[in-house]
């Protein structure tokens, strides 16, 4: 199986050790995995923001530069879901016939990371160690939009020494959402407030999601806090084999 890492523009920008700890993991489990140089943003700040058209070149760089592989695989339940959704509405729209053609053949190729773990490859347990408390935050795009609904937890009940704690209200926004947190800031500030008085009720050490966006938002609440709590990408910890001796 060809496997491309479809690391995102916010990750290799601002949360590239992400993209290092997907590929730990998958050539953990035997498998090698290719970096194309030439992927950049899927588009989903334009798309969401009203200028469509201008997403469209994004949508075709996309299909050329990973349709040649059997699986896509990327960090982001946000990014993975605009590809799924987002860019066949964009061909349709704005691509023509041939652009809508090359969309519907790699869309089904590209996965979330766990989704890829557990669905494609059948694997619950990574080999990961991490004697840590630790809480998880669905966001929205990983709950809502691909429905991701127990993958990330079946992967993190595998991981050796973790204590999972409970998150109350873990299903609400945090009030990131991109550009909202900028247009919406009184509104965002809300959810955020909410959403770290629920991680510090949790005890947890670490707060772990899909989708770094978020965590980053959450992360900066926290720290304005000064917050015992630290945050982790999902696939930072399925990497971690901290004291196992591995």
């Amino acid at each position: 199986m060809r496997i491309a890492l479809f690391i995102t523009c916010f990750n290799d920008t601002m949360f590239p050790g992400t993209g290092r700890a997907v590929v730990d993991v998958l050539e953990r489990l035997g498998h090698q995995v290719d970096f194309p140089q030439e992927q950049t943003c899927c588009g989903q700040m334009h798309f969401n923001t009203g200028y469509r058209p201008d997403a469209v070149p994004l949508v075709e760089r996309f299909a050329r530069v990973f349709g040649e592989y059997d699986a896509v695989v990327t960090p982001s339940a946000s990014c993975a879901g605009m590809v799924r959704h987002g860019h066949p509405v964009l061909a349709e729209e704005h691509g023509g016939p041939d652009l809508a053609q090359r969309v519907a053949e790699v869309t089904p190729r590209v996965f979330e990371f766990t989704e890829f773990l557990t669905d494609v490859l059948g694997v619950t347990d990574v080999g990961a160690y991490f004697p840590h408390r630790v809480a998880y935050h669905p966001t929205c795009h990983s709950l809502r939009g691909l429905r991701l609904g127990d993958r990330p937890m079946e992967l993190l009940r595998a991981v050796g020494g973790i204590e999972l704690v409970d998150l109350q209200a873990a299903d609400s926004c945090c009030g990131f959402g991109g550009t909202f947190a900028v247009k919406n800031a009184e509104t965002s500030g809300a959810m955020l407030a909410d959403k770290t008085a629920a991680v510090r009720g949790s005890g947890a050490e670490v707060l772990c999601a899909a989708d770094n966006s978020c965590l980053m938002h959450i992360g900066g609440g926290l720290s304005r806090q000064d917050a015992p709590v630290r945050t982790m990408h999902l696939a930072e910890i399925l990497a971690a084999t901290e004291g196992s001796g591995r």
